[in-house]
């Protein structure tokens, strides 16, 4: 369930921390960003809770429909870029691997460029206020809070706890790179950007 409710999250970061967004897709992806926030903790705590459930199987429907992304700028969706080789080379559980990678995706692209799309989220997910601060100060808190939620639904945050070492990181940031098509991300990924993400991922 907890790994479930990273991929969901996933697949909303994918289509809402793009180049250009608009009011309605993004309004669907916080909304979805926010049920799951909410729900998976219940759903965790009480497996029977079908309200939390159903709330749950809904955002996981429209996560990876296609609705989320109408209008916005489309992605090659980094984060599991990333993610795939991982599980492909290790086998780990995919929500995991993603709820590893996000929060250190986030910090490594957050700049000048893609700081208004993250001080967006933490206002309107988060509720996180704005007023008076600091842009950066704002979207770093928002990925704290990010990696602090996985924390609590009890997700591993390193790869180290999953088994995976630095042994093989190279080649698995090679592999990304030339399949994958990062360079053509919001903010793009070289091999270097790569390889620097997963060693933050240790």
């Amino acid at each position: 369930t907890a790994a479930g409710a990273a991929d969901i999250m996933s697949h909303t970061f994918e289509q809402y921390l793009v180049s250009e967004g608009n009011d309605v897709s993004d309004g669907f992806c916080e909304t979805i960003l926010k049920t799951v926030i909410k729900n998976a903790p219940i759903c965790i705590k009480d497996p029977t809770n079908l309200e939390a459930r159903s709330a749950m199987m809904l955002a996981s429907s429209f996560g990876c429909c296609g609705l989320l992304a109408i209008g916005n700028m489309p992605s090659p969706w980094p984060c599991h870029a990333i993610e795939h080789a991982l599980s492909g080379y290790y086998d780990i559980t995919h929500g995991v691997g993603l709820a590893i990678v996000t929060p250190r995706w986030m910090r490594h692209i957050l700049s000048e460029k893609t700081l208004e799309r993250f001080v967006n989220y933490a206002q309107n997910v988060w509720g996180i206020e704005v007023n008076g601060k600091d842009g950066f100060a704002v979207a770093n808190e928002a990925i704290e809070k990010t990696y602090a939620y996985f924390v609590s639904l009890g997700l591993p945050m390193t790869l180290k706890e999953v088994g995976i070492g630095s042994e093989r990181l190279g080649e698995m940031a090679h592999h990304i790179a030339v399949n994958e098509g990062l360079e053509n991300a919001w903010s793009p990924l070289t091999e270097k950007d790569i390889l620097q993400i997963l060693q933050e991922c240790l």
